[in-house]
């Protein structure tokens, strides 16, 4: 049975959290570009008389200082997506080709109302609450230029940082685990180099095309032959693009790679393979130089400590319930936030909450269509419902922070 500390108080801003969440909804902003979000957080902070700072251009912080006590460093992302929404929905992206097709409107609107609630119940607490809004998590560059633009210098030293992140799970739970429950991730940039040549004279070029398909079909084999079972990789040719017209053959070809580890020494196996296959692929084709390998977007492991992973668990069961909170798998998905506590050098905890209805839920898992019928992060279809995980979004931001500062 719930036992939320400042349930009354939640019952009455629910509503306005609402509307924060459709605004934020309807006024998607993409990487680097969050500068209307920025000013509205921004603004609805100080209408409180909090005092706010705003670090690495888009991001947003507040402190509220209340005695003597510890430092919780809470954050949410605030970027949308170039994905062009078709849920429908009456609170649907007024932005042409810009979604919040990840859930961080919902990221932001809980923080933003655990933030309220830890201002007006300041008799409750006692310590340092951080409220971090942070831009461009999409691109792993926000915590990167929170950090590079004095983030450590600008705010208290925290003890422990939190995070959480919507995913298509059932609403009305929470998950947690401890160790690593995100990937890392590298985009990998490929060019390959052959000869150009007249299309009807294959036999005076190095055909990049021909050596781009070789080399796709050869990578398959670094998750499939060369990493042991039970090991996790993932490593995804997303894009291949070379020349431009049907009887010429182009001198290069470019892959888009991605890479997802839970492991280092996984990772660093799984890049050496790569670069060895696409190495010895052009050596076979002759190809006239060696290929180039740029490295981008690359995110940090997100890995819990165990032992605060399981006072923050211990928390939400007791506040939530014990059967509101279950236990989380893995996610192949990456994310930038660890790179704010490794900032402080201090452990975290990031957990999941669910935001698909229940029902639906239940009727794609016995249809077995739970991938064709539930939209994952970054579909154009995603479409959490509000109630009610914007109720136990912001409940779970404020239990985490006061198992700290209560």
């Amino acid at each position: 049975m719930s036992t939320f500390p400042f349930q009354d108080e939640l019952d009455a801003q629910l509503e306005w959290q609402r509307e924060v969440y459709r605004e934020a909804h309807r006024h998607p902003e993409v990487s680097g570009h969050e500068h209307a979000t920025a000013e509205r957080l921004q603004k609805e902070l100080e209408s409180w008389g909090l005092s706010v700072q705003r670090i690495g251009g888009t991001g947003v912080v507040t402190v509220l200082r209340n005695g003597e006590g510890p430092t919780v460093l809470a954050r949410a992302d605030i970027d949308a997506l170039p994905v062009a929404e078709a849920t429908g929905l009456d609170y649907a992206s007024e932005e042409d080709g810009v979604m919040h097709a990840c859930g961080h409107d919902m990221h932001l609107t809980a923080l933003l109302g655990a933030a309220k609630l830890m201002h007006a119940r300041r008799d409750a607490w006692s310590g340092t609450y951080i409220a971090l809004f942070q831009p461009a998590e999409e691109d792993a560059s926000g915590a990167r230029q929170m950090i590079d633009d004095g983030l450590v210098d600008a705010v208290p030293q925290p003890d422990v940082a939190l995070g959480q992140h919507i995913l298509p799970l059932p609403a009305g739970h929470v998950y947690t685990a401890a160790g690593a429950v995100l990937s890392q991730a590298d985009s990998v940039r490929v060019t390959l180099f052959g000869r150009g040549a007249h299309g009807s004279m294959p036999h005076l070029s190095v055909d990049p095309v021909v050596l781009a398909a070789s080399v796709v079909m050869r990578l398959q084999t670094v998750v499939s032959r060369e990493t042991q079972p039970g090991e996790f990789a993932v490593l995804t040719v997303g894009s291949i693009t070379s020349g431009s017209s049907a009887n010429v053959i182009p001198d290069r070809a470019q892959l888009l790679l991605n890479l997802r580890t839970y492991d280092t020494d996984v990772r660093r196996r799984v890049i050496a393979g790569l670069e060895r296959i696409v190495r010895g692929e052009c050596e076979a084709a002759g190809s006239p130089k060696e290929p180039e390998f740029e490295y981008y977007d690359q995110f940090p492991l997100t890995q819990n400590a165990e032992e605060t992973t399981e006072k923050i668990t211990e928390v939400f069961r007791e506040h939530l319930g014990p059967d509101v909170v279950q236990e989380a798998r893995p996610a192949t998905a990456s994310e930038d936030f660890s790179e704010l506590p490794d900032a402080f050098g201090v452990p975290y905890v990031y957990w999941f909450v669910g935001c698909v209805d229940p029902d639906t839920y239940e009727q794609a898992v016995q249809a077995g269509r739970v991938n064709e019928d539930i939209p994952a992060n970054h579909s154009p279809l995603f479409a959490p419902v509000i109630d009610p995980t914007v109720e136990l979004t912001t409940k779970a931001q404020v239990i985490a922070a006061l198992a700290y500062l209560g």
